[in-house]
């Protein structure tokens, strides 16, 4: 079996790598969400109203917290804080790149920590038919794969990976949690400690 030495995928044996070395400069990187896109359609495109999102929590050196997600407008900036960029909302399911998130990995000591996750808007929750993927593709170094797997699909989210700034350089884990719950369970998962109302977009 081949091995791609632009790629490398978390998994249980293989759960954290390095984005970046202490005191590299990189720009923005890029992270995808996408899912089964196959003959027959893939789940979320052919379940009429099926809306998956893409969305990161951040917590910032200087203790400021918040999320980048379409619910709310909440889009982001690169240049100036969160440094996090939503590129837009794929409602249908049909874009062929998915959704993309950008982090501005040139601010890297501007972050504490960045919990990647994604959420069903609308629709019921089936991800074991989803083969949901998320890629992270930084501008120098391999990509980063993490397979939705070991779905559970009483869930409405899912905690994809964590960025944690550690001495200077991020790195990510691999979570693939699945949460009975929207952001506020996502966050009470993980400890934001943010005030959630209801939002809608």
């Amino acid at each position: 079996m081949a091995v791609n030495m632009n790629k490398v995928t978390l998994d249980k044996s293989r759960p954290t790598v390095s984005l970046t070395k202490r005191g590299e400069v990189q720009g923005n990187m890029r992270i995808n969400l996408n899912w089964t896109q196959g003959a027959t359609g893939g789940f979320f495109r052919k379940k009429k109203g099926i809306d998956l999102d893409l969305a990161a929590m951040y917590e910032l050196a200087d203790g400021t917290k918040g999320i980048v997600q379409a619910l709310g407008n909440s889009f982001g900036n690169l240049q100036q804080a969160p440094f996090i960029f939503l590129d837009g909302d794929d409602r249908s399911g049909t874009s062929e790149g998915g959704e993309n998130l950008f982090i501005n990995l040139g601010q890297v000591n501007a972050f504490r920590r960045i919990l990647i996750f994604a959420y069903i808007y609308e629709g019921a929750p089936n991800w074991s038919s989803a083969n949901g993927v998320v890629t992270l593709v930084p501008t120098s170094g391999p990509q980063v794969e993490v397979l939705l797997d070991s779905a559970d699909d009483r869930a409405i989210s899912c905690a994809v990976a964590m960025l944690t700034n550690v001495n200077g350089e991020m790195q990510v884990s691999r979570e693939v949690r699945y949460i009975q719950g929207a952001q506020r369970e996502v966050d009470e998962a993980y400890g934001f400690g943010m005030r959630w109302t209801a939002g809608r977009k």
